[in-house]
């Protein structure tokens, strides 16, 4: 495989909701935090606080929290486009850019995710290349759950490590 071939990875996962629905569980505090966050705390670009129903919009910066983990394990980030629709990307770890596209295919709706920039050194390579994609198959998986059957499967508890479902 070429080096480069691990820059970036797509998942894609076919999900019955109507697309708004969809979209706001990307681009709310309270959309993120019923399938994906513990915690997920935005600020505007004034540095005001967003309620968990206030869009998300391109500028804004986050922190996240996870179940399962305590709050010294926090993600921070910015977020780089929301159109309201079907379209919303953010920095992720190590500040690389993750873009998530809605669309129609096959009579179905569509969420693709694909996370690039991607370090292609040695020591950090395989490690965030999997690391991540493995994380981001199950929240999908979970938001496919979640809103196509109300069940969450992440692991809420702190006593619970080394589960995939955290």
């Amino acid at each position: 495989m070429e080096r480069d071939q691990w820059s970036q990875f797509k998942l894609r996962v076919n999900i019955n909701a109507p697309a708004d629905k969809v979209y706001n569980s990307w681009a709310t505090p309270g959309g993120l935090e019923k399938w994906f966050l513990r915690k997920a705390l935005f600020r505007d670009k004034a540095g005001k606080a967003k309620s968990e129903d206030t869009p998300i919009e391109q500028g804004d910066t986050y922190e996240w929290y996870w179940h399962g983990y305590p709050d010294s394990v926090v993600e921070k980030g910015t977020v780089l486009k929301a159109n309201g629709k079907d379209l919303f990307s953010f920095t992720f770890s190590m500040k690389c850019p993750v873009t998530i596209n809605m669309y129609e295919e096959a009579g179905e709706l569509i969420v693709q995710l694909v996370e690039s920039g991607l370090p292609l050194d040695d020591d950090t390579a395989m490690k965030h290349f999997v690391g991540d994609s493995r994380g981001w198959i199950f929240y999908l998986a979970n938001l496919k759950s979640v809103l196509e059957g109300g069940l969450d499967l992440r692991n809420k508890r702190m006593e619970l490590t080394n589960v995939i479902t955290a």
